[in-house]
């Protein structure tokens, strides 16, 4: 196994997120702004992290729909 396997990722930007679920980038910021979508700060940067990302996508939207199902993060 290299180092590039051996490190798993923890944490998404709201870019990332975006792209790998289809939902748009102001809708992931205005979750993460309502308090929805948790994020850690590191500067300017904001990441969410790989288990608060699964909770999220795992609650679904108000409709009861979840997209995690459809959803490969790796």
């Amino acid at each position: 196994m290299d180092r590039q396997q051996a490190l798993q990722r923890t944490a998404w930007s709201l870019a990332e997120i975006a792209e790998k679920t289809g939902l748009s980038l102001g809708y992931l910021r205005n979750e993460q702004r309502a308090g929805r979508l948790p994020i850690k700060r590191f500067g300017r940067r904001i990441l969410v992290l790989e288990e608060d990302l699964r909770d999220y996508l795992s609650r679904g939207s108000a409709k009861g729909q979840s997209v995690e199902s459809s959803v490969r993060l790796s």
